[in-house]
Order: structure tokens, then sequence, then C-alpha cells
């Protein structure tokens, strides 16, 4: 079992930058990929990144390219997301997620089997 708990939220205005953090207990931290998926109101949950069990491999959502990157400190049980040049379209609550390691990076929610409870991010325009 793993639990994942989200901080790092808030209101920022356009063009600001933010970092999520996602603490996970448990012993096993790094044998996990993990993610992060955002809901907008009134949408459908959105994948956003994800990051392999050793950091080797990143991948993100087109809509965060260029703009986000995801990372993990496999000896503090932690993964990061850092959200610079933010956009309005950015505001959602943000989902910490993980799954066991597996070869093939999972880009959808059923791809995964534990989720933190979100954190929510406002970007002002």
């Amino acid at each position: 079992q793993v639990q994942l708990v989200e901080s790092g939220g808030g209101l920022v205005q356009a063009g600001g930058s933010l970092r999520l953090s996602c603490a996970a207990s448990g012993r096993t931290f790094s044998r996990y990929d993990m993610g992060w998926f955002r809901q907008a109101p009134g949408k459908e949950r959105e994948f956003v990144a994800g990051i392999s069990y050793s950091g080797g491999r990143r991948y993100y959502g087109d809509s965060v390219k260029g703009r986000f990157t995801i990372s993990r400190d496999n000896a503090k049980n932690t993964v990061y997301l850092q959200m610079n040049s933010l956009k309005p379209e950015d505001t959602a609550v943000y989902f910490c997620t993980a799954r066991l390691a597996r070869s093939v990076l999972g880009m959808v929610e059923n791809d995964y089997d534990y989720w933190g409870q979100g954190t929510q991010v406002t970007v002002s325009s």
C-alpha cells in the first residue's frame, strides 16, 4: 500500500510558477512509477506528467510540454511537479498517482493504482 499526500497548490497569477510536492508513505517508493493528473470543473481527469521508478524516463501531456517538469527524490519518497508559465487553463485540482513499475509508462487513469486527495491550483488572468 502507498499513501500519497500532495502539497504546494495555491493561487498564482498567469505567467507565474508553482511547485507541487507529493510525499509517499512506505519503504518501497523507488519501485513505483509516479504521475500527476489534473481535473478542472466539469472536465475529465487529464494526464499531466509521469516519471519512471528510477527517474530515467519522463513524459508529459501535450498541454504542458515545455512548461512543466516532473522529478523525484527517492531518498525523500517525494515526487515534484514544477509548473512554469502558468495559464488560467491550468486551473484544476492536481492529483498525485502511483503504481508498481512497468515497462510501459502509464498515461491514463486506469494505469495507476494509488491516488492522493488532490491539491487546488488556481491561475488568475
